[in-house]
C-alpha cells in the first residue's frame, strides 16, 4: 500500500464512524493506532480525547507545533460516496477527517526524517473545534509546553470543499478567520388581543426595528475596511395571529476583524438594542456570547508557509488570500501566544465546480483525497524547514 492509499484508508475510517465535541474515543484510538510504533512521546488529555505527540530531532534546537482537529458535525450525510457515515445524524461535513490524516501522515514522514530535524515537532490532535473550545482546552492542559519550551511557530490548514480551485493553497498575514460572537435580544412587554394593541404592549414592532437598526449601526459606524457582519439567524415570537405576545426573542451572529472592533461592537449592538426598546417602553435584555477570536496570521510566518507552498509543491499551487474569511477557528487561540500561519486548501472534488459545489457543513459536502499526501508533505516540509531556519 502506498502513502498516500494509506492516508486515503485512515480518512475514509474516519469518515465512516464520525464523533461530535470533546469525546471522540473511536477517533483517538484510530490516531493512536496510526502512530503506534513511531518513535513519538505520546500523551493523551483529561478533559478531552486528545492526543498530543512529541517527535524528538537528532540534534537540540527549539519546537514547531502542527495541528489538526478531529471533530466532525452534527449534520445527517447526504453525499453519495461509498465511505459515507454510519453514524446517523454525524458527519464529517467540514473535513476534519482530513486534517487528521494529513497530520498523522506528517508524523510518519518526520519520524523518518530525524536526522533533518533540528529541535522538536509537536503534533497536535485536537476534538472540539465546532464550538466547544477544545484547543482552548489542549493549552490549558499544557500542549504548548508538550516539548518543554514554547513552540517559536505554530500551524494549521483547513480544507475547503468551495470556493477554492482543487489543490491550491491559500493564506495571508494578519488576520485571516473572523471572530464570531452571538447576541442574544429579549424584548418583553405585555401580551393582548391583536385587535386592541392599544391595550397591549407590543414587543414585536420594537423587534423587528432592532434587528434593522442593527444594520444601520453596523454601516454607519464601521470602516468597511474593519469590516463587521451582523446576521439575525433565528426570529421567534407569538403563537397565533390574533395574539400579542409577551416577548419577542432573536438570535444574531456577530463577525468581526480585529480586536478593536469586536469590543465595539460588543457595546454598540447592546446600546442601540437597549435604547430602542426603551423609547417604546419595553424592556430589553442582552445576551454576548463570546465566541473564538480573530484568527491572526503572524506576517513573517505567512510568507514563509506561502514560500515552503511555491517550492514544494509548485509556484502556481499558492495563491494569495485577498481578505480574511467569514469563518472562525480555535486555531486562534494558538496564534495568540505561538507566531504561526493558518492556511486554506481547495478540496474541491474533480468532478464538482468549485464555484456551485456545497459547502463545509453541508450534508452534501465532499472533500477530495487527492489532497491528504500534499497536507502531510506541506506539514513535514514546513517543521523541517523553520526549525532549519531557527537553528541558523
Amino acid at each position: 500500500m502506498t502513502f498516500q492509499e494509506e492516508l486515503v484508508e485512515l480518512r475514509r475510517s474516519l469518515h465512516r464512524e464520525p464523533e461530535v465535541g470533546l469525546d471522540l474515543p473511536r477517533t483517538q484510538e484510530k490516531v493512536l493506532a496510526a502512530l503506534d510504533g513511531l518513535p513519538l512521546e505520546i500523551t493523551t488529555g483529561e478533559r478531552l480525547s486528545s492526543v498530543t505527540a512529541v517527535l524528538r530531532g537528532s540534534r537540540p534546537g527549539p519546537a514547531v507545533l502542527l495541528r489538526a482537529d478531529m471533530d466532525a458535525l452534527p449534520v445527517h450525510e447526504k453525499a453519495d460516496v461509498p465511505y459515507r457515515s454510519r453514524v446517523d445524524g454525524v458527519m464529517h461535513a467540514c473535513g476534519h477527517d482530513l486534517h487528521t490524516a494529513m497530520l498523522a501522515g506528517a508524523a510518519r514522514l518526520l519520524s523518518g526524517r530525524r536526522a533533518d530535524l533540528a529541535g522538536d515537532v509537536v503534533f497536535m490532535f485536537q476534538p472540539g473545534e465546532e464550538g466547544q473550545e477544545g484547543a482552548k482546552i489542549m493549552i490549558e492542559e499544557g500542549v504548548l509546553d508538550a516539548a518543554g519550551s514554547t513552540p517559536v511557530a505554530a500551524y494549521g490548514m483547513h480544507v475547503f470543499s468551495t470556493t477554492i480551485p482543487r489543490g491550491l493553497f491559500l493564506t495571508r498575514g494578519g488576520p485571516v478567520l473572523a471572530a464570531a460572537d452571538t447576541l442574544t435580544v429579549t424584548v418583553r412587554g405585555r401580551g393582548g388581543h391583536g385587535s386592541s394593541p392599544h391595550r397591549a404592549l407590543d414587543p414585536i414592532p420594537a423587534a423587528c426595528e432592532i434587528v434593522t437598526a442593527l444594520q444601520t449601526h453596523v454601516t454607519r459606524t464601521f470602516d468597511v475596511f474593519d469590516p463587521v457582519v451582523v446576521t439575525v439567524g433565528s426570529f421567534h415570537a407569538g403563537t397565533t395571529d390574533n395574539v400579542i405576545p409577551d416577548e419577542a426573542r432573536f438570535e444574531t451572529t456577530i463577525r468581526t476583524f480585529s480586536a478593536e472592533s469586536r469590543d465595539r461592537a460588543r457595546d454598540g449592538l447592546v446600546r442601540v438594542a437597549r435604547g430602542i426598546g426603551e423609547a417604546h417602553g419595553l424592556t430589553v435584555e442582552c445576551e454576548f456570547g463570546i465566541g473564538y477570536p480573530v484568527t491572526v496570521n503572524d506576517r513573517t510566518e505567512s510568507d514563509f508557509a506561502a514560500e515552503i507552498v511555491r517550492e514544494h509543491l509548485g509556484a502556481g499551487r499558492f495563491f494569495p488570500l485577498p481578505n480574511p474569511a467569514t469563518g472562525s477557528e480555535d486555531f486562534s487561540y494558538v496564534l495568540e501566544r505561538v507566531p504561526g500561519a493558518f492556511l486554506i486548501v481547495g478540496a474541491c472534488p474533480p468532478d464538482r465546480d468549485a464555484a456551485t459545489a456545497p459547502s463545509n457543513h453541508s450534508a452534501e459536502a465532499e472533500f477530495d483525497d487527492a489532497i491528504l499526501s500534499d497536507g502531510a508533505g506541506l506539514f513535514t516540509e514546513l517543521a523541517v524547514r523553520r526549525l532549519a531556519l531557527a537553528a541558523h
